[in-house]
Parts: C-alpha cells; sequence; structure tokens
C-alpha cells in the first residue's frame, strides 16, 4: 500500500498513513480527533548533472547466463 502525507488543520502535526489508492484523498483521523487533508508529497532526486558522466549500461546476456546449453 501507498504512503501519503497529511497535516492537521487543528493542531497542526503532521505524519503518514498507509492506505489503498482509493481512500488517498479521504481525510485521515488526527490523534487530537480531527480530520487531517492530505499534503503533496515530494519526491526528490539526485545525481547528474552537467559534466557528470552516467553509470555504464549493464551489459546483456541471453539465456540463463551462462551455465547450460541455451546459447
Amino acid at each position: 500500500m501507498p504512503l501519503y502525507e497529511y497535516r492537521c488543520p487543528s493542531c497542526d502535526t503532521a505524519f503518514e498513513l498507509r492506505r489503498p489508492m482509493s481512500e488517498a484523498s479521504a481525510p485521515a483521523p488526527c490523534a487530537c480527533g480531527a480530520e487531517a487533508k492530505r499534503r503533496l508529497s515530494v519526491f526528490a532526486s539526485v545525481g547528474g548533472g552537467p559534466g557528470v558522466n552516467p553509470a555504464p549500461a549493464p551489459t546483456m546476456q541471453r539465456g540463463c547466463g551462462g551455465g547450460c546449453a541455451c546459447h
């Protein structure tokens, strides 16, 4: 199940909750008793920029890797 972020408008508490995608936008119960609203999650990826060489691509193997006669 996906992990979603919520913030309570009453007590300003932020928390995460695992729930089905079908319930993602539904309000989540906060510990204070109020209904928290879903926040927009931000994903950050660090890596390649100008002048950074990407990792080499893996070599392609045929068959099962050489342990049999399927080549």
